[in-house]
């Protein structure tokens, strides 16, 4: 930057690029180190940091996603303004998820500021380290053993939670048996995981595994209806669980509602059965 050129070891370098008159005018600069770096450079202009309530924050989602309900879960318990976009993923997704998400073209993608963010359990990672102050729920902990933990139950979940749920009332028979035997032995898991505690993460706070798991719990009505079965009789303690997340107004309001999931499935259902007979 020129302005900030008047070293004599480059006046000779820049006498022969600048007209004379032009070379006297940047002599009488001040040189860098002595500039107050507060100052405003003329032709320029400070860029302030914006605000929490100043920030331009997006969701695309599709309202029965677990995946969407975990960040808009997030962004509600640090209590970040955004806008709610819905997409029909079975439809025609939007120019602007395809333009979000080019690699995958699926939701949930976080655009804050005009920058995508997508894969939710990255989005929860994203949102927990760019609103951070010791105001704010903290949803993975410090420590880096903590944290990694923390991660791997969000991954478990997701792998074992959301495959064997699945296979609950997309499966018949013994393949529908064993899903529903699978679905059942992860939740034990995660209930010893949970053991004493009031969430996984603590007495006082949701964490990244509590948003992870609790987004599944809409769903649950559907695999128990089809499969028929309760998890209530097999794990009561992590619906216990379930019943004091659901006290927490960010989580309750950010869940889509059972039944409408449980509608929405059972007409999937029908139509397959009528193009392919089972």
């Amino acid at each position: 930057n020129l302005y900030y050129l008047s070293s004599n070891s480059l006046t000779f370098t820049l006498k022969s690029y600048i007209l004379p008159g032009d070379f006297e005018a940047i002599k009488g600069l001040s040189p860098l180190s002595s500039l107050n770096p507060k100052e405003k450079v003329e032709g320029q202009t400070k860029k302030k940091k914006k605000t929490m309530s100043e920030e331009e924050v997006v969701v695309l989602n599709f309202w029965p996603s677990m995946f969407g309900a975990r960040v808009i879960m997030a962004l509600e318990e640090k209590e970040i303004k955004f806008e709610y976009k819905e997409e029909d993923v079975f439809g025609q997704k939007t120019d602007l998820l395809l333009q979000t998400n080019p690699v995958h073209k699926k939701i949930p993608v976080l655009i804050h500021n005009g920058k995508p963010v997508c894969e939710s359990n990255n989005i929860l990672e994203y949102i927990d380290e760019v609103w951070k102050d010791d105001k704010s729920l903290q949803l993975l902990p410090s420590d880096p053993y903590q944290k990694s933990q923390c991660r791997f139950l969000a991954d478990l979940i997701d792998k074992k939670v959301f495959d064997a749920g699945r296979r609950t009332w997309t499966k018949k028979g013994k393949e529908q048996e064993e899903a529903k035997r699978e679905f059942i032995e992860i939740l034990k898991v995660l209930e010893r995981e949970l053991g004493d505690k009031v969430y996984f993460g603590g007495n006082d706070n949701v964490s990244m595994v509590d948003l992870v798991l609790i987004s599944y719990y809409p769903w649950f009505h559907t695999w128990e209806t089809i499969g028929g079965f309760s998890v209530e009789d097999h794990t009561p303690k992590l619906m216990c669980w379930v019943r004091k997340c659901l006290t927490r107004p960010a989580i309750s309001k950010s869940l889509p509602d059972p039944l409408k999931i449980l509608d929405r499935v059972t007409q999937i259902i029908k139509v397959h059965e009528f193009f392919y007979g089972y």
